[in-house]
């Protein structure tokens, strides 16, 4: 495993489907840029939609993982930028799907949420950027 997800004994565990730490063992990183829930035309998917959108960005962020040589495993950090506090238990029940796909009874990595008013088009309601761990080059 290039990205070990751990949660430090003696602190309270996490309050939702997230790890408190990522442990990069070796590699390069990229940062990846917020995603939104947009088509490969870039037309917005689910407009309004914060359950609606969270598995389509969640899968562009895979893209441009994958896109690197990397997947879900080698994601070492989200930030979540959630559109109102009206969503959250919406985006917590598709997340759990999403997470259950991808990571299994494995950990996933560490995630920041962040509620927000907005983001640059209204109608969007779920942004997430990603830490991930690059393959080893040749060398």
């Amino acid at each position: 495993m290039s990205v070990k997800y751990v949660n430090p004994h003696g602190y309270p565990q996490p309050a939702g489907r997230f790890s408190h730490v990522a442990i990069v063992e070796r590699g390069r990183l990229a940062f990846i840029a917020g995603q939104v829930a947009v088509d490969a035309e870039g037309v917005l998917q689910a407009p309004g939609d914060a359950g609606g959108h969270f598995p389509i960005v969640f899968e562009n962020v895979l893209k441009v993982a994958r896109s690197l040589g990397s997947g879900p495993t080698d994601i070492a950090e989200f930030t979540t930028y959630l559109v109102g506090d009206d969503a959250l238990e919406q985006w917590r029940a598709v997340r759990t799907g999403v997470y259950d796909k991808h990571y299994g009874d494995r950990p996933p990595p560490p995630n920041t949420l962040l509620v927000v008013s907005g983001l640059v088009d209204p109608a969007m309601r779920v942004e997430i950027s990603a830490m991930v761990r690059l393959p080893d080059q040749e060398r």
